[in-house]
């Protein structure tokens, strides 16, 4: 090929960064656009993480220093499937990846779930993070709160919603989210893992930004502390469980405060059953589990109910289906075998790639994508010679395409100026940056219309 690579990157959080930067590393000459239907690059690091995570928001620097380089540019509030389909992108790419994440709720199948103030964490997150497409208004009307998870999403929601709202001024959250959490009633954050202590799929670090918070105090429940054989092999041979447990004991071990305005509740081998009420949540009943032995646990027809008002669950993200593409919904993720889609007979769709969660699901941290990136990668290198030439492969055909759709689309550039906006808003009011929520907001901020 006389011309270089033309591909097109559908996703423009960490997936699909690190997909382009692997790429630009290659021996292949490229040319990248990076697709994404919010105005804002980033994905996940912008609307996905905590506010108070300054460590994981480091991350950004990274992908910052990617999205600079020449070979990459960033198309924005470009939303695949409405404003461009499948054909448009093969037409004028020689390959497409797509790396779009995972967006939802995966759903809890319990009585109750679904009554007013049960929600999914997502949408709690997608709040507190001022995604654009979430509801502005959230009420914080309940004293008791219950949190279903044992993840770092679960430990996030848990966190924000025991914290005081003030704490929460260093950092890029909109307005409207510092209101609703300083009219917040809750005093206690209840944390329910199905399994022990050892199996927690939360961090160290996660776990303990738990306890520095002001004003909060962290309680472990000794019923439900339990390790059994497997647990004990596991802190033996896992320093990561180790520190976790050691954390959660030493913590377990504290004398109580009874001074703080706000707990935050651990409880372990509690099952969800049933969520409790008839206008709205008014209890959460679990069922009290032990551990077999080998790290699974059994119920033991012992039952718990709790007096809360809201119900968060975090189980786990699911992703959205794509237009003309497979989608195996069980698991949640775009068939393929090594990052190459497959069509419904399990063959390999000439030119057309995934990576990132809606490739493997939502497992694993950010720094796991990049290993999975590179496996896509590899694999569309391997296909040079096999893949089918883009029609129109000119870096302006695809802007043509857009313009004459009517499509506002932002640039890397625009992202500059959005930037730039949102830091000068933190600045006079003696903040790093308040985050701009509305999209007509950030696409003409972008535009500089």
């Amino acid at each position: 090929m006389t011309r270089p690579l033309r591909v097109a990157i559908v996703g423009a959080g960490p997936a699909g960064v690190y997909a382009a930067d692997i790429l630009t590393k290659s021996e292949t000459p490229v040319e990248i656009d990076l697709l994404d239907r919010m105005p804002a690059p980033y994905g996940l690091i912008r609307y996905g993480v905590a506010p108070d995570h300054p460590r994981i928001k480091g991350i950004v620097s990274a992908l910052h220093r990617v999205l600079e380089k020449p070979e990459i540019r960033f198309l924005g509030h470009v939303d695949y499937g409405v404003d461009v389909k499948l054909d448009d992108l093969r037409h004028h790419y020689d390959a497409v990846i797509f790396a779009t994440g995972a967006d939802k709720d995966r759903p809890l199948d319990i009585p109750g779930i679904d009554l007013p103030h049960s929600f999914g964490a997502a949408d709690f997150v997608y709040w507190y993070d001022g995604y654009p497409e979430a509801p502005r208004d959230w009420t914080l009307d309940g004293e008791q709160v219950a949190v279903i998870g044992a993840g770092n999403v679960a430990l996030d929601v848990a966190r924000v919603l025991a914290k005081q709202a003030d704490d929460l001024l260093s950092t890029e959250i909109p307005d409207n989210v510092h209101r609703g959490l300083k009219d917040s009633r809750v005093t206690d954050v209840h944390l329910f893992a199905r399994r022990g202590p050892a199996q927690a799929k939360f961090t160290p670090l996660e776990l303990r930004e738990l306890d520095h918070q002001d004003g909060v105090e962290i309680i472990v429940h000794p019923e439900g502390f339990e390790l059994d054989e497997a647990s004990e092999e596991s802190i033996r041979t896992n320093n990561q469980v180790k520190t976790i447990v050691k954390t959660l004991q030493d913590w377990a071990l504290r004398d109580p405060k009874h001074d703080t305005p706000r707990r935050l509740h651990l409880h372990f081998l509690r099952a969800p059953v049933e969520v409790q009420g008839t206008d709205r949540v008014e209890g959460f009943k679990v069922e009290v589990m032990e551990l077999t032995g080998d790290g699974n646990v059994r119920g033991t027809g012992e039952y718990e109910t709790y007096p809360v008002q809201q119900v968060y669950r975090a189980v786990g993200y699911l992703s959205s289906p794509l237009a003309d593409i497979p989608f195996d919904h069980a698991s949640g993720t775009v068939p393929n075998e090594g990052g190459r889609v497959l069509d419904l007979d399990g063959e390999h769709i000439p030119g057309v790639y995934t990576t990132g969660w809606i490739k493997r699901g939502p497992v694993g941290l950010i720094g796991h994508t990049k290993g999975d990136a590179l496996e896509t990668i590899n694999n569309l290198l391997a296909d040079l010679e096999s893949l089918p030439k883009a029609e129109e492969p000119s870096a302006d055909s695809i802007l043509r395409l857009l313009e004459d759709r009517g499509v506002e689309y932002t640039t890397w550039e625009g992202w500059g100026r959005l930037d730039a906006h949102e830091k000068a808003l933190g600045e006079a009011r003696g903040r790093e940056r308040i985050k701009v929520v509305p999209r007509d907001e950030m696409v003409r901020i972008s535009r500089a219309e």
